[in-house]
């Protein structure tokens, strides 16, 4: 059966200053996105769907085309303002599209399969890939999507706060919520806390985080049409409001339509954040390519 990884790489990269997406990280310009589907193919997916910028689309294809070809197949999907919005009149203030939950459902068109969904500016590890395809291939059904899971305090960045989605899950390693965290960061105590309305909470380090990967069964888009339609009427005057993918894990499990396994992976997590992360980034893909994880040329096999 076929399996499909759709890669979030529409963001406007504002914390990073620029298209991060397209960075060469590997010793020949390898980008995370390289690493992550190559991981993908060495597990089994047999198609990539790109959701990008349509001002950036002809830039972006000219890198990754030639390279893939032959290898996996592979579709691109805008995320626009307007998409799925009803027709509805969007704030003049309002820049960006809503946020990672709207760009699955942009993709709805282009997926008809069992798939499962990253950031382009994420490193998951092959385990995490391992892992999702043979949950897509064996369990995914409409009624039980998944989440890989990694501990919170091995996702953190050095350099500044991230946002992360925290889990709660229960003895059958089921999601109970997930809630998005916008500013989570270690303080000098080294303690784990996140800030929200001028308040601090603290968070203990091995709670299980999204990393927005997700497994979803086809179903979900419609679902996603239908509660993006009520955080619209909800949001539409709020500029800033963002449809994360968390609220459709949220929504799914609260209302009885489903539930989300949580699958921990032994993989280690890195990415850019911040453009200090980026040697740290170069020096984890050189330590996997020199233990052999990797070749160090990577699509010259």
């Amino acid at each position: 059966m076929d399996s499909t990884l759709l890669i979030l790489a529409a963001g406007m990269a504002s914390r990073y200053g620029s298209m991060k997406q397209v960075q060469g990280f590997g010793p020949h310009g390898e980008t995370i996105m390289d690493y992550s589907i190559y991981d993908a193919i060495q597990s089994g997916f047999t198609k990539a769907v790109f959701i990008i910028r349509k001002d950036f689309a002809e830039d972006f294809q000219a890198i990754f085309e030639p390279k893939l070809k032959g290898r996996v197949k592979t579709e691109y999907v805008f995320q626009d303002l307007s998409s799925f919005t009803g027709g509805i009149e969007v704030l003049s203030e309002r820049v960006k599209p809503w946020g990672t939950a709207h760009a699955v459902l942009c993709a709805r068109d282009a997926i008809k399969e069992p798939f499962a969904v990253i950031n382009a500016d994420d490193f998951y590890g092959r385990d995490a890939f391992v892992k999702a395809n043979h949950f897509l291939q064996h369990d995914c059904n409409p009624g039980l999507y998944s989440i890989i899971g990694y501990e919170l305090i091995k996702t953190l960045s050095e350099n500044g706060s991230v946002s992360r989605g925290v889990c709660e899950v229960d003895n059958r390693n089921h999601l109970v919520s997930i809630a998005e965290r916008v500013k989570i960061y270690q303080d000098a105590d080294g303690k784990i806390t996140y800030e929200e309305n001028d308040r601090k909470f603290e968070v203990p380090s091995d709670a299980k985080v999204s990393m927005n990967f997700w497994c979803f069964d086809p179903s979900v888009f419609d679902f996603t049409q239908r509660i993006f339609k009520e955080f619209l009427q909800e949001n539409i005057k709020n500029p800033k409001a963002e449809f994360f993918i968390p609220i459709i894990g949220d929504r799914f499990i609260k209302e009885g339509d489903g539930q989300i396994e949580v699958i921990l992976t032994s993989s280690k997590w890195f990415g850019v954040t911040y453009k200090e992360d980026a040697p740290e980034v170069k020096s984890s893909l050189e330590k996997l390519i020199s233990s052999g994880v990797y070749p160090e040329k990577l699509w010259s096999v």
